[in-house]
């Protein structure tokens, strides 16, 4: 069983898909893209006693938790609780992304490599330290606010004004009860993933993301417009230090603070001069990473999960591709704020056969066939081959195939400056 209904959630049904050792895969709540491959399951990701009476009832042997409010509310000690086998970090665990505060503190106090930053619980002081601080400065809420709750602040008045909206407005709600205010850090940024069974610490291929809604990193934060993977600058010796410095220290650390963490680790990571710097820690796989990661892995994915969960990891070899992925997000108008849905998508039949396309956003309609719009963020569109030209020309080539009312998307994905 799948928790949850986006594009990243596609991309792990289609994966675990492709394991000879699965027989039937039931997602809660899916989409139109996952009804096609699964069973898709009516139920809220959040609704932790009806998941886990369903897991009992259709007797599922790995579950797989894919957005991070059930891994925050828990979902893992439940399951666990009631002996079914369940991939992710458990709630405390999950405090590595669910509060920013930890995060930094947790950092701080084991030297992992990460932004100068403060803590404030009050609209007052932050307000002071703000005023007094150079620029740019990054204001940051504590909780979890579906990757929008961070303002890169370019002058005083806008910084005041990220804070004002966390805090008091408070438009993400009790995830902006405290804030982070920090540094802010310049170099090339991008995802590092690892998988960890508490121990043992194997990185994935990492990714660059683009977080922006419009070309040139223009507009309000989203949850992602599209990424590629590998990132052009990744070498051997940087995914060693990004694994000895990050990686591995934090799992130590987690450790050594009785919060074992076991799941899938996601580092956002900046490279300065003076090297990889945590930006911040997420609990799961990421969206729209998972959508160009995942297709790059070669080794079954099954076998990597029940690894961890049994705590043996270390006896897997995972393996990837040589080959560059690159994926890129079809929007609604309107998105980050406030959008229409309901229109149908046309064209997803029209395109290359080797052109993978992981639904979001989307239901079926009034028949089987027909596709409709469910959300923000519909679709990644996604092409792997040799060289990151050659993948971005063949996305871009399909992507003007597909049409839905208002659909807009990043043309710049993947432009190595």
């Amino acid at each position: 069983m799948v928790v949850g209904g986006g594009a990243r959630e596609h991309t792990l049904v289609w994966k675990l898909a492709q394991s000879p050792k699965v027989k039937e895969i039931f997602v809660a709540p899916g989409n139109a893209g996952t009804a096609r491959i699964a069973h898709n399951l009516d139920i809220n990701p959040n609704n932790v006693v009806s998941l886990s009476k369903v897991a009992q009832e259709k007797r599922i042997e790995l579950a797989i938790i894919g957005p991070e409010a059930p891994l925050a509310n828990g979902i893992v000690d439940h399951f666990q609780g009631i002996g079914v086998p369940i991939f992710g970090p458990t709630k405390k665990a999950t405090e590595i992304e669910s509060s920013k505060v930890f995060a930094k503190e947790l950092m701080q106090k084991y030297g992992i490599p990460c932004a100068r930053s403060t803590s404030f619980s009050t609209y007052t002081q932050a307000k002071e330290y703000i005023q007094r601080h150079t620029l740019p400065i990054v204001v940051k809420a504590d909780g979890l606010a579906a990757g929008k709750g961070v303002t890169i602040a370019r002058s005083i008045p806008q910084a005041l004004d990220a804070l004002t909206n966390l805090m008091k407005s408070k438009v993400f709600g009790a995830a902006g009860e405290k804030v982070v205010i920090e540094e802010c850090l310049s170099g090339k940024e991008m995802s590092a993933f690892a998988f960890t069974d508490g121990t043992t610490v194997i990185p994935m291929v990492s990714a660059c993301d683009y977080k922006r809604i419009y070309n040139g990193d223009q507009g309000p934060n989203t949850g992602g417009m599209g990424s590629y993977s590998p990132p052009h600058f990744m070498t051997p010796t940087l995914a060693k230090m990004v694994k000895e410095t990050i990686m591995q220290p934090v799992v130590k650390a987690m450790e050594k603070e009785r919060k074992p963490y076991e799941g899938v680790l996601y580092g956002g990571v900046m490279i300065t001069t003076d090297g990889p710097k945590v930006l911040e820690f997420n609990a799961r796989f990421g969206d729209p990473e998972s959508q160009v990661t995942l297709p790059l892995l070669k080794t079954d994915l099954v076998d990597i999960l029940l690894a961890v969960i049994n705590g043996n990891l270390a006896q897997i070899k995972v393996e990837w591709s040589e080959d560059v992925c690159v994926g890129v997000v079809m929007a609604s108008a309107g998105y980050p704020g406030s959008y229409q849905t309901g229109f149908p998508i046309s064209g997803l039949d029209d395109l290359d056969t080797d052109i993978l396309v992981f639904h979001a956003g989307t239901k079926v309609g009034s028949e089987p066939e027909e596709v409709l719009t469910n959300g923000g963020r519909v679709l990644t569109v996604v092409a792997t081959g040799k060289t990151i030209a050659e993948v971005k020309e063949k996305v871009y080539t399909n992507i003007s195939q597909i049409h839905f009312e208002g659909c807009h998307y990043r043309k710049d994905i993947a432009e190595i400056k």
